[in-house]
């Protein structure tokens, strides 16, 4: 009787340690949400712009411990948009993304860390048939509740630095060195669907 009282009690136990962090998934709203990049060229004379429009975003947050949340982000490299379309199907091609054999870019975290008031996640990028191990800081932005009180979204704002020649993009123009950089700044900022206030 002894040893089932102390077993209960231990589960018990466990069991309110694992009410204490919560990492439960919140719903990311795509369509006020944005996967951008910028890449200098003519060796930072200009600067191109750009954004993937077709992106998935798995994200399971701790709001009592962020180090305790993960996050996985699959972008589609064919939904590549720059403005002009000439140059959005030489960055799909084998120049480039190569994206009939590379449909996928994707990042999965393995642990958050608290660095100041902002975050960072760090994982693994693939990207090109490559994968490495990346540091992805991130920062929470706000919250924003609806007129009931009832609901809020959460806002978030990434940005880094990738070489893409770490990944084996290693395209140049033949006659004009330096036409496109080589470091990409990768910006993301994210909204959560409207998610139940506690």
């Amino acid at each position: 009787m002894m040893l089932k009282t102390l077993l209960a009690l231990l589960l018990i136990s466990v069991g309110g340690i694992a009410q204490t962090s919560v990492s439960k998934p919140f719903p990311i709203d795509n369509n006020h949400s944005n996967v951008g990049f910028s890449v200098p060229i003519l060796n930072g004379l200009s600067t191109v712009k750009g954004k993937f429009t077709d992106f998935a975003i798995t994200l399971n947050h701790d709001e009592r411990d962020i180090t305790k949340s993960s996050v996985t982000v699959v972008i589609k490299p064919a939904s590549i948009d720059t403005g002009i379309a000439a140059r959005d199907n030489h960055l799909r091609s084998a120049d480039f993304f190569d994206v009939e054999k590379y449909p996928e870019i994707k990042f999965v975290s393995s642990r958050v860390e608290k660095k100041g008031k902002s975050f960072i996640a760090f994982g693994t990028l693939t990207m090109h048939g490559v994968s490495k191990d990346i540091a992805l800081p991130f920062s929470i932005t706000g919250t924003s509740t609806d007129p009931t009180g009832k609901k809020k979204n959460i806002g978030y704002s990434a940005h880094m630095t990738l070489n893409r020649r770490d990944y084996g993009i290693n395209w140049s123009h033949q006659q004009v060195p330096g036409f496109v950089g080589d470091n990409i700044d990768v910006e993301i900022d994210l909204i959560t669907r409207a998610i139940e206030v506690k």
